[in-house]
C-alpha cells in the first residue's frame, strides 16, 4: 500500500479529460495535477523542448511525493515518454497515444479519423501503432487548428469554434469514416461539439481516457502502490503559468466531477 499521489502532468488544462476518468475510478486516491499553462499548446513545439518541458514537470511532481507518473498529453508522450521512463526508470509512467487499435477494430466501412496535434501525428510511436494495426484500414489524419486554443480559453461552445471543428471533421465523414480518434485529451472537452457536428450520422467518437485509467489500475496493482481503502484523498492542481490560471484548472476540474 502507498497514501502517496498520482501525478498528472499535460500542457494545460486538455489532462483533466484523464484526471476525471481516475476521480471517478479511483476514490482513494490522491491526485496532483500539473498543467504547464506557460508553454501551451505543445503540438508545435520541437522534440527537444518538449522533453526539457516534460522533464521539470516530472521533477516538480516527484519532489511532492508522486508515487506514479501520467502523461496526460499525447503529444508529451509522443516526445517524451521512452525518456522520462528511462531517466525516472524506478516510477511507474502512464503514457497517452491515440486510440488507434479500438478504432480500427471496431470501425465498419473501413475508414478510421484520427484528430491529433501535428507533432502526434508525425511521432514515430504513432506511426509504429498505425503500422501495427491499421491494417487494411483506411486512416483519415487531420490537426485539430485552433481546438487546443479554445479549450485553454474557455470557448468551448462559441460558434467560431464550432465552425473550426466542422471543417476538420467534415471532410473526415465525406471520406466514409465511421469512427473518430480523439487524439489529444484537450479534444474530448470539444466532444458536445462534436457530437453536434456528426449530428444523426451513424459515426461513434472515442478518445483514451477509459484505457489509460485502467492502465493506472493494472499498474497501481503490479507494483503494490494502491492506496488504503480508508485513505482520505487529496487534489492539488499546480501550473508553470499564474494563480490565475491555476484556479482555472480547479475550477474546471470540479466542474466535471
Amino acid at each position: 500500500m502507498n497514501n502517496g499521489p498520482i501525478g498528472i502532468y499535460d500542457s494545460g488544462f486538455g489532462g483533466l479529460s484523464v484526471w476525471r476518468e481516475l476521480y471517478k475510478a479511483l476514490p482513494n486516491e490522491s491526485l496532483i495535477y500539473l498543467g504547464d499553462g506557460a508553454n501551451c499548446p505543445y503540438g508545435n513545439l520541437s522534440e527537444e523542448k518538449i522533453r526539457l518541458l516534460a522533464e521539470k514537470s516530472v521533477r516538480r511532481l516527484l519532489d511532492c511525493g508522486c508515487k506514479m507518473i501520467v502523461v496526460a498529453c499525447n503529444t508529451a508522450t509522443a516526445a517524451a515518454i521512452e525518456y522520462l521512463r528511462a531517466e525516472f526508470s524506478s516510477v511507474p509512467f502512464v503514457g497517452l497515444e491515440p486510440a488507434v487499435k479500438p478504432a480500427c477494430l471496431a470501425t465498419r466501412t473501413g475508414v478510421v479519423g484520427v484528430v491529433a496535434t501535428k507533432r502526434s501525428l508525425e511521432s514515430a510511436k504513432f506511426l509504429t501503432t498505425l503500422a501495427r494495426y491499421g491494417e487494411g484500414v483506411k486512416v483519415v489524419k487531420a490537426v485539430g487548428e485552433g481546438f487546443v486554443e479554445a479549450v485553454e480559453c474557455s470557448e468551448e461552445h462559441t460558434a467560431a469554434t464550432q465552425q473550426k471543428v466542422r471543417a476538420v471533421i467534415e471532410p473526415i465523414i465525406e471520406a466514409g469514416a465511421d469512427v473518430i480518434v480523439l487524439g489529444c485529451t484537450h479534444y474530448p472537452f470539444l466532444r458536445d461539439v462534436f457530437s453536434e457536428v456528426v449530428g444523426d450520422r451513424d459515426v461513434r467518437i472515442i478518445d483514451s481516457g477509459e484505457a489509460v485509467e485502467k492502465r493506472v489500475e493494472s499498474l497501481l496493482d503490479e507494483f503494490g502502490i494502491r492506496a488504503d481503502r480508508d485513505n482520505i484523498p487529496r487534489y492539488e492542481f499546480m501550473t508553470f503559468a499564474d494563480e490565475e490560471y491555476r484556479r482555472g484548472l480547479e475550477s474546471k476540474a470540479l466542474d466535471i466531477k
